[in-house]
C-alpha cells in the first residue's frame, strides 16, 4: 500500500514538475517571439527612417529632460511617467511630452473641409462629391493611411463551419474564410477569418453588424443584443489579414503584395489593410442571401474604431459607423495637443498603422493637411456614432466631440443634421438627434455601454 502511495506520489510530482516546465516554456518562447518582433519592429523603423531623410533630434534622459511637466514621477514598476492621478505621461522621438493641461491644448487652427485647395469654398453637394471630397481622400491616402495596390490578390470564400444552434439554440453561427490568393509571394499567408452570428427565427435578409477585433470570440452580451433586435453580427479578425506590428509589413497582405519588400513612402499601412480586408467581408455580405446588403454597418474599439472610420470614409458602401474610443488617428483631433498624439503613433510603436509619409508630421502637427473631422466628413451623410468615456483621457473625448462639431457643416450641406451644440454634453447624455452622434459615457476605455444606445440610433436608419 505504502508503495503504491510513493508511486502515486511519484506520478503527481513528475505531472506537476512537467506541467510547471511547460508553462516556463511557453512563457520563455512568449518572450523570445516579442524580443524577436520588437527587433525587427525596430530594424525596419529605422530603414524607415533613412528612407524618407528624417533625422530625430538627439534628446536628454526623460529624468533630467525640462520639458518633462513637472507634476510628473516616476512609476512605482514598468517605467515611464505619472501624477498625482495616476495618468500616463510619454514623449515622443521628437521630444513633445504627452499634455492634459486643456490650456496648453487647443492652440491650433483646423483646415476647412469646405474650402478647396485653391481656396475656393465649396458652395454646393456637386462641388463636394466631384472636387473637395476627392481632395481630402487624396491627402489621407498620401500623406496619413497609405493606398491600397492595384495588384491586391483574388479571394475565394468558404463558409467552413456550421452550428445551428449557438447561444443555446437562438443563433447560427458560421465560420467564413477568405482563401487570399498568395501565388506572387508565397511566403505572406494573409487570410479572411470571421464568425457571423445570425438570429435562429430571422425572417428575410437582416441588417448586419461587423465587428473589427483582433479574434474572432466577440462579446456574449453583445452578439446577444445584437441578435435580439432580429439582426445579424460578424466578428472580424484584422489580425488574420496583417499583422500589429512593424516586424509584419514584409508579411500579411502588406507583405503579399510588396513581394516582401519594404514600403514606400505612400504605401498602405497596416489600419488601411484592415480596412481592406473588412471591404472584403462586404463583398462576401453583399452575396449572402441572409443579409440585407444595403444595411451592413462597422464598428470598432480603440484602434478598431480608427479602423472603422477609415473603412467607411473609403468605401462608402459602408451605411452607418460606430467608433469606440477611437482617441489619435480616429475621432480625436490630431493638431489639439492632449492625450495620445500623433508624435506618439509616429513613433516606433505604432507608426506601421500609418503609411511612411505619416512620420514626416510627427515633430510639426501643424504640417498635416487634414484631420478628424475631415474623415468624419468623408463619411458623410452616413450616419456616425462618435463614443468616448470619461475616465479614458487618453483617447481625449472632449477633442473627439470638437471633431464632431467641426464635421457638422458637411452633414448639414448634404442635408443632414450633425451636432447642434457647442459645449460637451455631461456623461451618459446621447446627442443622436442627427446622423452625427455623440455620447460620453460615465467610465473607461470601453464600448459595453454604448452598445444599446448605438442600437436605439441605428434602428432610426434600419427597419
Amino acid at each position: 500500500m505504502k508503495n503504491c502511495i510513493k508511486i502515486t506520489l511519484c506520478v503527481l510530482i513528475a505531472l506537476v514538475t512537467g506541467i510547471a516546465s511547460a508553462q516556463v516554456s511557453t512563457r520563455q518562447q512568449a518572450a523570445l517571439d516579442k524580443a524577436k518582433t520588437d527587433s525587427l519592429t525596430k530594424v525596419n523603423y529605422q530603414q524607415m527612417l533613412h528612407s524618407l531623410g528624417i533625422t530625430l533630434p538627439v534628446l536628454p534622459p526623460m529624468a533630467t529632460d525640462p520639458n518633462r511637466p513637472q507634476i510628473t514621477i516616476p512609476r512605482s514598476s514598468g517605467g515611464g511617467y505619472t501624477d498625482a492621478q495616476g495618468r500616463s505621461y510619454s514623449r515622443t522621438l521628437w521630444g513633445a511630452w504627452i499634455n492634459y493641461d486643456e490650456d496648453k491644448a487647443n492652440n491650433y487652427t483646423l483646415p476647412d473641409p469646405l474650402v478647396l485647395k485653391n481656396g475656393k469654398p465649396v458652395t454646393s453637394t456637386k462641388i463636394w462629391w466631384q472636387q473637395r471630397r476627392p481632395e481630402i481622400v487624396n491627402d489621407y491616402e498620401t500623406q496619413v493611411f497609405g493606398s491600397v495596390p492595384k495588384n491586391t490578390p483574388k479571394i475565394t470564400f468558404e463558409v467552413s463551419d456550421v452550428d445551428n444552434a449557438a447561444l443555446d439554440g437562438t443563433t447560427i453561427k458560421k465560420t467564413i474564410i477568405g482563401h487570399i490568393n498568395n501565388s506572387a509571394y508565397p511566403a505572406a499567408q494573409p487570410v479572411i477569418r470571421m464568425v457571423l452570428y445570425l438570429p435562429a427565427k430571422a425572417n428575410g435578409p437582416v441588417p448586419l453588424m461587423v465587428i473589427a477585433s483582433s479574434n474572432t470570440n466577440g462579446n456574449a452580451q453583445t452578439i446577444k443584443l445584437v441578435n435580439n433586435a432580429g439582426w445579424a453580427i460578424a466578428i472580424f479578425d484584422t489580425n488574420a489579414v496583417q499583422a500589429d506590428n512593424g516586424a509584419g509589413l514584409t508579411q500579411g497582405i502588406i507583405g503579399l503584395c510588396n513581394h516582401g519588400q519594404p514600403r514606400k513612402p505612400e504605401d498602405w499601412g497596416v489600419l488601411r489593410a484592415w480596412s481592406w480586408g473588412l471591404s472584403r467581408a462586404l463583398d462576401y455580405f453583399e452575396t449572402d442571401k441572409t443579409i440585407n446588403s444595403k444595411q451592413i454597418g462597422i464598428e470598432g474599439h480603440s484602434r478598431w474604431g480608427k479602423t472603422a472610420l477609415l473603412a467607411a470614409a473609403m468605401d462608402t458602401r459602408w451605411a452607418i459607423v460606430f467608433a469606440s474610443c477611437s482617441g489619435s488617428g480616429g475621432a480625436s483631433l490630431e493638431k489639439r495637443n492632449f492625450g495620445e498624439n500623433l508624435g506618439l503613433i509616429a513613433g516606433e510603436s505604432e507608426y506601421h498603422w500609418m503609411a511612411p509619409n505619416f512620420v514626416k508630421y510627427g515633430g510639426n502637427w501643424a504640417a498635416l493637411p487634414v484631420d478628424a473631422h475631415d474623415m468624419m466628413a468623408l463619411i458623410a451623410p452616413r450616419p456616425l456614432f462618435i463614443t468616448g468615456g470619461t475616465q479614458d483621457i487618453w483617447a481625449d473625448p472632449l477633442g473627439e466631440f470638437k471633431a464632431c462639431v467641426a464635421a457638422t457643416p458637411v452633414y448639414t450641406l448634404l442635408g443632414k443634421t450633425g451636432i447642434t451644440v457647442t459645449q460637451l454634453p455631461a456623461p451618459d447624455v446621447a446627442l443622436v438627434n442627427g446622423e452625427l452622434a455623440f455620447r460620453l459615457h460615465e467610465g473607461g476605455h470601453t464600448d459595453a455601454p454604448d452598445w444599446p444606445i448605438f442600437m436605439e440610433f441605428a434602428k432610426k436608419y434600419f427597419k
